[in-house]
């Protein structure tokens, strides 16, 4: 099972950014990658159709022979990861959340700025990590409706997406926000742009590398880490495999062969 890949899901292309991560502390690891590219955003759906779209999509890593499951979405995460758990008890699985508590450290201003979903926000783990993390701090939530569809097709810097990321970002400077958590897993492919955007002394925290020593916690845990050569990641879509073919070398470091993800 050490040379076993890893499975990382997504509803669409903003995994890749912790596929990266994971990537990068773990270089001998095998890296599966399914984007439910045809179901985004996640943020509008219910969660009853999320965990179904969980379900599917661990259903099709167990037949890959994966040895773990990262859940590289935060909406997927708080729908679907403790069924998830719940049905593959023997699974490291591992989730995303908001970086609530890295920043609450971190600010000066005592302001915390969040770009997320609406899916996230309105979520009851939010809710809850503000309510752990965030007493001593004043967070400011700024959904971003319209991002990740952009990110989706490959935009990161047109004038459309400047305009749209601007009117989420006024708020939170105008509020006083030093530290800026950027709560989906799309987001961290616009940093270029936001340090373009932003004073130089806020700060950008994600939770990609988080969770990249999640997953190796884990596996050392059980004994799971590969010793490698890796085989070359392998991609699967829910929508047309060209449109991820054609965007993969801009959101991953190469080209990489793509799949139809039909179920």
């Amino acid at each position: 099972m050490r040379e076993a890949p890893i499975g990382v899901f997504d509803s669409g292309v903003g995994g890749l950014s912790v596929l990266a991560e994971i990537q990068q502390l773990l270089p001998n690891e095998s890296l599966l990658y399914v984007g439910d590219c045809g179901n985004i955003p996640y943020g509008e759906k219910s969660p009853e159709f999320i965990r179904q779209r969980c379900s599917v999509v661990a259903e099709f890593f167990a037949r890959q022979g994966a040895k773990a499951l990262v859940v590289a979405c935060n909406t997927a995460t708080v729908a679907g990861v403790a069924d998830l758990r719940r049905d593959y008890p023997d699974w490291p699985i591992i989730g995303m959340e908001p970086a609530v508590k890295p920043a609450a450290a971190a600010t000066r201003s005592g302001v915390v700025g969040v770009l997320a979903t609406t899916g996230t926000l309105q979520s009851a783990k939010f809710a809850a990590l503000l309510d752990r993390f965030a007493t001593d701090v004043r967070v400011i939530t700024q959904p971003c409706p319209g991002l990740v569809e952009l990110i989706e097709a490959g935009d990161l810097h047109s004038q459309a997406l400047c305009q749209l990321l601007a009117g989420y970002l006024e708020p939170l400077l105008a509020a006083g926000c030093d530290t800026i958590i950027l709560g989906c897993t799309h987001y961290p492919f616009l940093k270029p742009l936001l340090k373009q955007m932003l004073p130089a002394d806020i700060s950008l925290i994600d939770t990609g590398a988080a969770v990249a020593r999640q997953t190796q916690r884990l596996l050392a845990e059980r004994e799971l880490l590969a010793d490698g050569p890796p085989r070359d990641a392998q991609f699967w879509t829910s929508a047309s495999p060209e449109h991820l073919r054609n965007i993969l070398p801009l959101l991953w470091h190469n080209a990489g062969v793509v799949r139809s993800f039909s179920l």
